[in-house]
């Protein structure tokens, strides 16, 4: 099987099962498993002196190791199975929509549960947020991780096959570990930030023109263009401006980062700024929509080629 053709029964495969709690809930699962190797490595590497060039070779490292595990699979005489099924884990659309979906469930019901929801899959602060700043957070979430879960794991195994998936998903997992800009992680977490900024360029900006291709705002690329940029993250605030558009609401703007205010602009700050659980649904059946578009797209391919 080629790429396109595996792609596609990934995707089957996720649309259908998910994310299967009884199997890791017997096995580990394989982002724990690199996660328990980055943590490794921030133990015995994150120290002084030099820890930009430590943090430099711990990446150099997951990613080599990552690309020979790509490659040894890649190799197994099994026609393609457990590519299908390792392309199928690292893609995991249905657990984002899912756990999207849970925020706006809970959030109508309770604001309490709403932020005890959000704060599973947002780093910030929620002890602070309103309905209106629950939704946006579980917007940009969506947004943001479509981009980086979904469409970026799928790019990267087009391109490089399943050493490209994987060297993505190690690196993007470091980026989520050790890629903060603080004391602790500035120069160790330094390679991981930018290699994950690099690897994450394109696939940010496919996201934000396949969200504006579902978008009825004819002035949806235009936002995006405009505002993307506002951004502190040079790739994130594609797909959320692009998610702005779409929705006809403001994203980003002023939030809480271990209980501090941080005032960040609005993109799209002209449309809508109180936004609800119907947001939230809105939000998903975009992503659901693009997913399907990208699977018929293969689809197409497949039959072509």
């Amino acid at each position: 099987m080629n790429h396109i053709e595996i792609l596609l029964l990934a995707i089957i495969l996720d649309a259908i099962f998910g994310e299967p709690e009884w199997l890791w809930n017997r096995a580990p699962h394989p982002i724990a498993i690199v996660g328990d190797a980055i943590r490794w490595l921030d133990e015995k590497l994150n120290v002084e002196p030099i820890r930009k060039a430590k943090g430099i070779i711990a990446i150099a490292v997951l990613v080599i190791l990552a690309g020979m595990l790509g490659w040894v699979l890649t190799a197994l005489p099994d026609f393609g199975i457990i590519e299908v099924i390792v392309v199928s884990i690292l893609l995991a659309h249905k657990s984002l929509v899912q756990h999207v979906m849970n925020v706006g469930i809970a959030l109508a019901q309770d604001l309490k549960q709403g932020r005890i929801e959000v704060a599973k899959i947002v780093g910030r602060t929620t002890n602070h947020m309103q309905p209106s700043d629950v939704s946006r957070a579980a917007i940009e979430s969506a947004a943001e991780n479509f981009s980086d879960g979904v469409i970026a794991p799928a790019l990267w195994y087009l391109f490089l096959g399943l050493p490209g998936i994987i060297i993505y998903k190690v690196v993007n997992t470091a980026d989520s570990m050790i890629g903060y800009k603080n004391e602790q992680y500035s120069d160790f977490g330094f390679a991981a930030a930018k290699l994950d900024d690099i690897m994450n360029w394109v696939p940010a900006r496919v996201s934000a023109v396949l969200i504006c291709l579902t978008s009825k705002p004819r002035n949806s690329f235009d936002i995006v263009l405009d505002d993307a940029p506002l951004h502190r993250s040079p790739n994130a605030g594609w797909p959320e401006a692009a998610m702005a558009a779409a929705l006809n609401i403001a994203l980003a703007g002023p939030r809480y980062y271990d209980n501090q205010k941080m005032d960040y602009p609005y993109m799209n700050a002209e449309a809508r700024h109180q936004l609800n659980p119907e947001d939230i649904r809105r939000s998903v059946s975009i992503l659901n929509i693009v997913w399907t578009g990208c699977a018929v797209m293969l689809f197409i391919l497949v039959l072509l080629f």
